[in-house]
């Protein structure tokens, strides 16, 4: 056979061997490529399913001396450790604890039942039984993160599933091999959760039992000098007490008879809704509330303001261990609603992102301390009822009256959401510790109407209520006292 001829039959028909090896070959590769598809489309599915689950799996309620919190996790975090999040009275607040993970607790307070143990849960105490309670709410906590996460991954079975399905089904797969793919990938989508978990959220029990209080979580508001235990001369005469800023010390109307120094300084009233409630019900009412307070300063702490130092009002409050009713009017010196006011006015708009980070950063602050408040009013000896009135909405539609110093319906719709997320928080914070929430409405009464129930730019108190609108107040909470008192009247019938 000449040279060429061997040539031509060497390319036109290749050896037998050499073409099996080049199908071996391709099929190596082939199915190479497509079990590395397959393993990518099933982590892939995975990942999308234990994402779907933290998003969707419900908070784990768990009990805890009297105390009732909710225990989830939040998103996955790009940090390898950092704080949880504490949603109180539906604001979420990062905990003063640092877990290490990506995944971390999400924790909300939803029920706090007033009776001897709660100061064993939220304060820490040397003694067996304050130590018992710490102990149960760790347990509790880690009980409810681990319980969390066996619902979790329960759920990204399920989400796996109906993901696989639905690949399976654009693929055309058949029943048979749709069954196998649904079968290995929920039971790699549960075993990659399960490691997820194993590698960014264990380091969350190890924490969580360090918790001996609720404090250590939500932490201490940046309060003044500790409110000190009941001083001085009880007042056992006393049969309501009212606490608060200057819509409780009704400022701007006029003084109250034999104005004492500290009256005169906190701008208290004859015409407050104190006032107003102790003519009604025939009471000897105690107003505590000065202009300018907050819940550090004023409430729990002293307060300075015209000169003087105004005891705690909670301190004083203490001394009338027979008040059978308490009052509550704060928040809104918290939140500087006077210099969120100026600045709205000033601004070309008023939720600007500056505007809202100093609102939010203040309603977080209020949060703690609002908290804290709560806490001291429900471990009070005698149990009193405690009202917590809500802000009314000065404003209104008609802004007829206030437009040449520059509110718009655009700012005032601004400063009335802001207004309502305050009052939320009020009412969210007084249902969890099984308060009374008084919403008063000046709707028809705002600034600009006929009839107003609020003081004007001229007078001495501007969009603070006046001599009416503190008997709008007072008849809101007498209202609220009224219901209250039937509805226990009829439980007790029951």
């Amino acid at each position: 056979m000449s040279h060429s001829n061997l040539s031509r039959r060497i390319f036109e028909r290749p050896p037998a061997n050499l073409v099996s090896r080049i199908l071996r070959s391709r099929g190596f590769w082939g199915r190479t490529r497509r079990a590395t598809t397959v393993s990518l489309a099933l982590l892939l599915v995975a990942a999308v399913a234990a994402w779907l689950a933290l998003l969707v799996t419900p908070a784990q309620s768990v009990s805890a001396a009297g105390q009732t919190l909710k225990v989830g996790a939040t998103s996955p975090h790009l940090a390898l450790s950092g704080p949880g999040e504490m949603d109180l009275f539906g604001q979420s607040v990062p905990t003063t604890l640092e877990f290490s993970g990506l995944i971390r607790p999400k924790l909300e307070l939803t029920h706090i039942t007033i009776d001897s143990q709660l100061t064993q849960f939220v304060q820490t105490s040397a003694d067996h039984g304050g130590a018992s309670a710490q102990s149960r709410l760790a347990a509790s906590l880690v009980s409810g993160w681990e319980h969390y996460f066996l619902w979790q991954t329960a759920v990204t079975a399920g989400f796996a599933v109906l993901l696989l399905l639905a690949f399976s089904g654009l693929r055309h797969y058949t029943h048979r091999r749709m069954l196998k793919v649904v079968v290995t990938g929920t039971l790699v989508a549960v075993a990659a959760n399960v490691g997820a978990v194993a590698a960014f959220a264990t380091g969350a029990p190890s924490t969580l039992r360090q918790v001996k209080s609720l404090s250590d979580l939500v932490g201490d508001s940046a309060l003044g000098p500790a409110a000190p235990n009941a001083a001085g001369a009880h007042l056992p005469g006393v049969q309501a007490v009212v606490i608060g800023d200057s819509t409780a010390a009704a400022i701007g109307n006029p003084p109250v008879a034999h104005a004492s120094a500290l009256d005169k300084a906190c701008g208290r009233s004859a015409d407050s809704y104190a006032a107003d409630l102790a003519q009604a019900n025939g009471w000897n009412v105690l107003n505590l509330a000065c202009s300018g307070a907050t819940v550090s300063e004023g409430v729990l702490g002293p307060q300075l303001t015209g000169g003087l130092t105004v005891p705690p009002q909670i301190g004083v409050l203490e001394q009338a261990d027979h008040a059978s009713v308490v009052v509550v009017s704060i928040g809104a010196n918290d939140l500087k609603w006077v210099a969120t006011e100026a600045l709205c006015v000033m601004a070309a708009a008023c939720d600007d992102q500056a505007s809202t980070a100093y609102f939010q950063s203040n309603l977080h602050d209020f949060t703690r301390a609002y908290y804290e408040m709560l806490h001291d009013l429900a471990t009070l000896p005698q149990h009193p009822r405690v009202l917590v009135n809500t802000y009314f909405d000065p404003l209104g539609p008609n802004l007829s009256c206030l437009s040449s110093v520059g509110f718009t319906p655009a700012k005032t719709k601004v400063l009335s959401s802001r207004l309502t997320t305050l009052n939320t928080v009020l009412a969210d914070g007084a249902q969890t510790f099984g308060f009374i929430t008084v919403r008063p409405s000046f709707a028809g009464h705002e600034l600009c109407s006929s009839q107003s129930y609020v003081q004007g730019l001229k007078d001495a108190a501007p969009f603070h209520p006046t001599a009416a609108g503190e008997l709008t107040i007072a008849l809101a909470d007498q209202q609220a006292l009224t219901k209250d008192a039937l509805s226990v009247s009829a439980a007790g019938v029951k």
